[in-house]
C-alpha cells in the first residue's frame, strides 16, 4: 500500500507539472479500471472508450485540484469517471425525452407519394385519428412510443417505469380497441 501511495504522489506531482509521461503512466495505471466502470454504467464499449479519453483530458487539466488529504489518486480518478458516466446517462435520457413528441404533430406529415384515391387516404387518416382519440392516456402513450419513436416494449417499460406485463397489456388493449373502432366505426 505504501508503494501505491508513493507512486500516486509521484504521478500527481508529474501531472501538476504537466509532464506528458506522468499522464501516460496515470493512463496505463487507471484507464482499465475507468473503462470497466464506464462499460458497467453506460453499457456501450465505444462510448466507454471515448469517455476514457475525455476522463484523462480532465485529469490532465484538473491535476492541480487533486487533494491527497481527501483520498488517493485512484479514488479521485474513479470519482471523476463515475460522475462522467452518470452525466452521460442523464444526458442520454434527456436526448431520449426530446425525441418524444405527442401524436398530434403527425397530422402535418407530408406524403412523398400521390395515392391513387386521395379521399380514401384522408378518410383512413381521419378514422385512425378518431379511433386513437378513444384510447386512454396509457394506451396512447405506449402506442406513440412504439410506433412513432420505435421503442421496444422493454424500452417503453423502462421509460415509463412500469412492469413489462403492464406495458404489453396496455399495448394489446389499445391495438384491439383501435382495430375495433376502425373496423366498426363505433367506440366501445
Amino acid at each position: 500500500m505504501q508503494k501505491d501511495s508513493t507512486a500516486d504522489a509521484e504521478l500527481i506531482d508529474r501531472l501538476r507539472r504537466r509532464d506528458p509521461e506522468g499522464l501516460a503512466k496515470a493512463y496505463d495505471r487507471y484507464a482499465p479500471l475507468a473503462y470497466s466502470l464506464f462499460v458497467r454504467i453506460i453499457r456501450d464499449e465505444s462510448v466507454a472508450e471515448d469517455l476514457v479519453q475525455e476522463l484523462f483530458f480532465r485529469v490532465w487539466n484538473r491535476a492541480r485540484d487533486f487533494d491527497p488529504a481527501k483520498g488517493t489518486l485512484g479514488v479521485w480518478i474513479v470519482s471523476i469517471a463515475r460522475n462522467m458516466a452518470i452525466d452521460h446517462v442523464r444526458s442520454a435520457q434527456g436526448r431520449l425525452q426530446s425525441r418524444i413528441r405527442p401524436i398530434e404533430p403527425t397530422d402535418q406529415l407530408v406524403f412523398s407519394y400521390k395515392p391513387i384515391e386521395p379521399e380514401s387516404v384522408i378518410d383512413n387518416a381521419r378514422a385512425i385519428k378518431e379511433a386513437f382519440s378513444t384510447l386512454n392516456p396509457n394506451q396512447k402513450r405506449v402506442l406513440e412510443l412504439a410506433y412513432f419513436e420505435g421503442f421496444s416494449q422493454t424500452e417503453i417499460a423502462g421509460q415509463l417505469q412500469q412492469p413489462l406485463g403492464t406495458i404489453k397489456s396496455w399495448m394489446r388493449s389499445g391495438l384491439s380497441k383501435l382495430r375495433s373502432v376502425i373496423k366498426t366505426g363505433v367506440a366501445n
